[in-house]
């Protein structure tokens, strides 16, 4: 069931607990993560990068993808089809394209700028009925090209972009995107918490949730963060079953090089991270 990410990541503020943001690649992901989140009850994001996107052709090809997906498959459970990372242009695009929800993503812009194209887009989204996410603050790691030093965000800059009407806000507290290093410092809980009294009741997000230890996962969800991005994680349980396929000669075997048998294990790894994640945040039977 396809809608936007408002009342979702609203009661899971309110409940607290968070729902995951599952980035999709292509249509194994889309199909293992929608039976998963089905299968266990749990309202769920599909999350989909610019990077991604132009892999799969475009965001009209994924969104008639996952609609018919959602429909095929019988989903019942709230699912929201979002943009993520995106630029000013790529918002407009995913808008036209059928999107349920969109970031838009202007940490790099200063406040000001960040502010007014925030400002506008907020509007749009919300005309069409649409969530939207936006970002303070640079994530840590590598994305689509974009790289970022994981710099924490100014709690005064994300009140005044929570006081746009945004439906979560995206605040960089020291995560990054991909594997986090040995040397990581960790979250700063200091800055999440002083972020979460200047914006009340906003649903906060933490990007970059593969590698953050559980209680860390733990004490960001009790102060305040409702949504929780996975991707390389995904990737490295979805590459890891596929490879051990492959060096058991399973390939080789009868027909074992059809892609719909080279591909199972991989999908049932991504199943097998996903129960986890979603275990972890809580949102377990809360759709």
């Amino acid at each position: 069931m396809l809608v936007s990410a408002t009342e979702m990541l609203k009661k899971a503020k309110e409940g607290h607990y968070a729902v995951g943001q599952f980035n999709i690649n292509n249509l194994e992901w889309t199909k293992s993560i929608l039976q998963t989140a089905q299968e266990l009850n749990s309202p769920v994001i599909l999350g989909v990068s610019e990077g991604a996107g132009k892999y799969m052709t475009g965001f009209n090809t994924v969104s008639a993808m996952v609609k018919a997906m959602d429909a095929d498959l019988g989903i019942t459970v709230p699912v929201a089809l979002h943009l993520d990372h995106g630029t000013y242009d790529a918002c407009y695009k995913c808008i036209k394209a059928g999107f349920t929800s969109i970031m838009f993503d202007g940490s790099h812009y200063a406040i000001d700028e960040n502010i007014a194209k925030t400002k506008e887009l907020v509007a749009v989204a919300h005309q069409l009925g649409l969530s939207i996410e936006a970002e303070v603050g640079a994530i840590g790691g590598e994305e689509d090209g974009v790289v970022g030093m994981g710099e924490c965000a100014d709690p005064d800059e994300c009140k005044q972009i929570a006081d746009l009407g945004v439906d979560m806000l995206a605040a960089g507290i020291g995560n990054i995107h991909g594997k986090y290093p040995e040397n990581w410092a960790g979250l700063s809980f200091e800055t999440l918490d002083a972020i979460q009294q200047k914006t009340g009741v906003m649903p906060l997000v933490l990007h970059g949730g593969t590698g953050i230890p559980d209680d860390m996962i733990k004490k960001a969800i009790s102060l305040g963060v409702a949504k929780i991005n996975v991707n390389t994680e995904c990737q490295l349980y979805f590459q890891e079953a596929v490879r051990k396929y492959i060096e058991a000669g399973k390939d080789l075997e009868g027909k074992g090089f059809d892609p719909r048998k080279l591909l199972a294990p991989g999908c049932e790894g991504i199943k097998e991270i996903v129960k986890i994640k979603m275990n972890l945040f809580g949102s377990v039977g809360k759709a």
